[in-house]
């Protein structure tokens, strides 16, 4: 059994149990601490549909991939493996609490007792906005950015309704939708935006075999279907994808701003 480096890792003589975010696909962005403790840990149960094979191929860690399994399953190798002691990894794609399903493995660890931490990690957000080359806010553009996802097969409150939630017009990062869409792009414009309104998707954010569409809301629906991407893609909309000079500039590096670190130049 590896020894804790973490002071934090233990609790009323219990190992805690870590859920760690892998990151979007590229195994480089892990974070340091969750490479840590997949190094550390004696069991690791991994999204295997999702999380890069490299990151868990190497360990000497028992490794389970939970992509056959119910929630009962993993909770019981959770349950078995902390019970004895050992370092556990719940090792989760992208970040934990974007669309992870972690609160009810959380809700069974803290009925039964098990202490647990949570690590964050890279979702696929930032990263299709990194393979993008963009910023998801602009200064007189979009300040506010949504995470989001269309009802399908998991219902999504009638308020949050994509149409609802494009009457903002603001930055939106469109998880687990694209198989839809026709209507996501159909939903978009009766909420809101204007049928040109700039559009990307990428497939497989910083994998090896990324791809990305670029369009407007007027095409993006055919582009992508005649690229048959129809899953693990990021849909992104709004005027921050315009590649475009921005029509205002970011007061952080502006001479004549002030804060607390620097003086403006037309201050004495």
């Amino acid at each position: 059994m590896h020894a804790p480096s973490d002071t934090t890792q233990m609790s009323s003589k219990k190992n805690l149990v870590y859920f760690v975010g892998a990151g979007p696909g590229d195994p480089e962005l892990i974070t340091v601490k969750g490479k840590r403790l997949l190094d550390e840990a004696d069991v690791v149960i991994y999204t295997g549909s999702l999380v890069p094979k490299a990151l868990v191929s190497s360990l000497q860690a028992t490794v389970h991939n939970s992509a056959g399994l119910n929630l009962d399953e993993v909770f019981s190798i959770i349950k078995s493996s902390w019970e004895k002691g050992l370092n556990v990894v719940r090792l989760h794609t992208g970040d934990p609490s974007i669309y992870g399903a972690i609160n009810e493995q959380i809700a069974l660890f803290r009925e039964h007792g098990i202490p647990f931490k949570v690590v964050p990690g890279v979702s696929s957000a930032t990263a299709s906005a990194a393979a993008l080359e963009t910023e998801l806010t602009l200064p007189e553009v979009s300040q506010t950015v949504i995470f989001t996802r269309r009802g399908g097969r998991t219902p999504v409150p009638e308020k949050e309704s994509l149409a609802s939630l494009a009457s903002h017009r603001a930055t939106m990062m469109i998880f687990l939708s694209v198989g839809m869409i026709d209507d996501v792009v159909q939903d978009l414009v009766a909420g809101g935006y204007p049928e040109d309104t700039p559009a990307a998707v990428v497939e497989k954010a910083s994998w090896p075999d990324e791809r990305q569409i670029r369009g407007t809301l007027a095409n993006i629906a055919s582009l992508i279907k005649e690229a048959g991407i129809t899953k693990t893609a990021m849909i992104s909309v709004g005027d921050v994808l315009a590649q475009s000079a921005p029509p205002a500039l970011s007061k952080l590096y502006d001479s004549e701003f002030t804060h607390g670190y620097r003086q403006g130049s037309g201050q004495s």
